[in-house]
């Protein structure tokens, strides 16, 4: 491949000018892998219920990258060693972080790759690419599984106060216009610091922590856990588990290469090697909105359905209650709709179903926030702060789903 260091600037809409310090990272950003993020949802199908949320991984991707560049100069100018190599190595690790989303992100997480998620799979990317990089990610790729002995670096990258929270609650809240989910990032980084080779947030920027997973808890029940949301997304889920149901049954569903490539068979951890990588690089949004438009005139009632109410956002209803769906309110839509349709319940349960979603806006088992008091004392902010709320938002909060058709009677 033509190495290039041409362009050394991204203009971005949040923070304006992003520099690439480095030939190599701009290489990676050149890189087919890395150009493929241009064309995946950063939010799945939640444009449906905020307009404007059409930007992507790779919006995402590079946002981090420069959040992370101020964080190791804030880092740096606090005495604290990040040589040159690691600060390289930060910026490749969180650049590549998500690389391994496939299309619509979360939404189709586990639907195309059965039991992988995109964290193993970005994995595989960073190690295909170090092969071709002639082993120069090898530090990055130790950063972000954590087996570099500098913990706190990997805590950059992926803890419950990294660049990738930071960078995509305060994008997301930019494109969907929800500014309650907006955070001061700038400000939270110019509180860090690194203690006992752990990441400390110091003691002035408790009250930055507070605003960052207050904002965090109203994005997730706001925006990412948003009721019409959660339908489009499951619909979209059912769509390709009937496609692949239908061609299992010997019926023709027509779509590109790689997804055709999914549908054929299941792909699982030990099935999905250097080639399925390769196909998984090749597929991206278009594909599921190519296959989308061409199956609503499938002749299969269930696959056509589905794609119309995507398509033409015409969803079904959604229930969210704090109490589990009665299963004799769900075996009388799911009759309605067998009677309705004139299908079995099978095809019926496309249209029926529930769930369950939860949220922890701050989990005190992972890698916890913890505030640098002046006394040089370690607590976490739950301790720390005067907030009464934020032992509140360490507890998981569920809710139940119930999704189904409204009929004509």
């Amino acid at each position: 491949m033509k190495k290039s260091n041409k362009l050394k600037v991204f203009s971005d809409p949040i923070y304006g000018f992003i520099r690439i310090p480095d030939a190599q990272l701009f290489n990676l950003i050149a890189h087919p892998y890395f150009q493929r993020l241009r064309r995946i949802s950063q939010m799945g199908l939640s444009y449906l219920v905020y307009p404007g949320a059409h930007h992507t991984r790779f919006h995402h991707a590079m946002g981090s990258m420069y959040l992370m560049q101020q964080a190791i100069q804030v880092l740096r100018f606090k005495k604290n060693e990040i040589t040159e190599e690691e600060g390289v190595a930060l910026l490749t690790a969180i650049l590549l972080h998500d690389i391994g989303h496939g299309p619509f992100s979360h939404a189709m997480e586990h639907s195309i790759v059965e039991g992988i998620n995109h964290e193993e799979i970005s994995l595989a990317f960073m190690e295909a690419l170090n092969v071709e990089f002639n082993g120069n990610l090898s530090m990055a790729i130790d950063i972000f599984k954590g087996t570099y002995p500098k913990k706190y670096l990997n805590q950059l990258v992926s803890s419950q106060l990294d660049m990738d929270r930071l960078d995509y609650l305060k994008r997301d809240s930019f494109y969907t216009g929800v500014f309650e989910g907006n955070i001061n990032a700038e400000r939270l980084i110019s509180m860090l610091n690194v203690h006992n080779d752990s990441l400390v947030v110091e003691e002035k920027g408790i009250y930055s922590v507070e605003k960052f997973l207050m904002a965090r808890r109203f994005m997730y029940w706001q925006v990412y856990l948003h009721k019409t949301g959660i339908v489009a997304e499951q619909l979209l889920i059912k769509i390709l588990q009937r496609a692949k149901e239908l061609h299992r049954s010997g019926k023709i569903v027509e779509a590109s290469t790689a997804l055709s490539f999914f549908i054929d068979k299941p792909i699982d951890p030990v099935s999905f090697d250097a080639h399925a990588l390769q196909v998984f690089a090749n597929l991206d949004d278009i594909d599921i909105l190519s296959a989308i438009k061409h199956w609503r005139h499938h002749e299969d009632l269930v696959l056509s359905n589905l794609c119309q109410m995507v398509l033409d956002r015409r969803l079904l209803k959604i229930r969210l209650q704090n109490e589990k769906i009665e299963q004799e309110e769900y075996q009388l839509k799911l009759s309605r709709v067998v009677s309705h349709y004139n299908c079995s319940k099978e095809e019926a349960r496309y249209f029926v179903f529930k769930g369950i979603i939860a949220n922890t806006a701050y989990d005190l088992d992972d890698q916890s926030i913890h505030i640098l008091n002046k006394n040089g004392r370690i607590n976490d902010v739950t301790d720390t702060s005067d907030d009464f709320n934020l032992k509140a938002l360490a507890r998981t909060v569920s809710k139940y789903y119930l999704c189904y058709p409204l009929l004509d009677d």
